[in-house]
């Protein structure tokens, strides 16, 4: 709920204010206005980053092709310190595999309500759907190994819940660590949303998304020691996308309509 709470307060904090009415709106538009955009994702799950890239239809409809990589946390990921050396770096004791993915999508977007002045908000409606690839590779961390009453020596080595206790870790190794290691594990995404548009002047856009998403894979990802770990990965998210209107046919059009004024 925190973070369903913090990704709503996100939506709010970045909308603009006065996008109930402005100036009206006269400028000379692209009118085909094919598009691409990217966009920085926090969700209930994680976070990510994605490309898209939308062809018009029709004055209301566009066809969508988007591509993306998320990195997908479990509930249980709480980082800590280990309780007797306070000045360790912070970890997440349990965690045996990073997780992420990458994802390839289709799907269409619909103009629902058009904006009408300079400070109004285009309200859209889309959904895709695609394939998404998981990858996931071990967790390695820095284990405190007893050579006498009062010496330890440090080590790498891969989580292991029978043998790791709190006390045993120091902090995570490198991120690095444990890419020789990588599986892969094929699945499904679908994604439903609402984006509300409202850059001021083409041929750029800004718009703000919300929506819900679900990943499915062939098999549970083994995220945390614990057998809590699924292959089904529902989540909310809210998106923050830039990018640009993009027709050649029409932005020639566009510039020798505004050469002429």
């Amino acid at each position: 709920m925190k973070k369903l709470g913090f990704i709503i307060a996100l939506f709010f904090l970045f909308l603009p204010p006065n996008f109930s009415q402005g100036d009206i709106d006269d400028q000379l538009k692209l009118f085909f206005r094919n598009e691409q955009s990217f966009g920085g994702t926090i969700s209930s799950i994680g976070y990510g980053a994605s490309f898209r890239y939308g062809k018009r239809i029709n004055f209301f409809n566009s066809r969508l092709i988007e591509g993306s990589v998320n990195i997908i946390k479990h509930p249980k990921e709480i980082k800590g310190s280990n309780p007797i050396f306070p000045n360790s770096k912070r970890f997440v004791f349990g965690k045996e595999n990073f997780f992420f993915n990458l994802q390839a999508s289709y799907g269409f977007q619909r103009i629902k309500f058009k904006k009408k002045d300079k400070g109004g908000i285009e309200v859209r409606f889309l959904y895709t759907a695609g394939v998404s690839i998981g990858f996931y590779k071990p967790v390695y961390y820095e284990v405190l190994v007893p050579v006498s009453l009062y010496e330890y020596k440090i080590e790498t080595e891969k989580f292991n819940p029978s043998l790791h206790t709190p006390y045993d870790i120091y902090s995570r190794a490198s991120f690095f660590k444990g890419f020789n290691e990588l599986k892969l594990v094929p699945g499904l995404t679908g994604k439903f949303g609402i984006s509300f548009e409202f850059g001021k002047a083409d041929p750029g856009i800004s718009a703000i998304e919300i929506g819900g998403s679900i990943d499915l894979y062939t098999r549970k990802i083994p995220i945390m020691a614990s057998d809590d770990n699924r292959l089904f990965f529902p989540s909310i998210y809210a998106s923050f996308r830039f990018g640009k209107v993009i027709d050649k046919r029409s932005q020639t059009k566009l510039d020798f309509l505004q050469n002429q004024q």
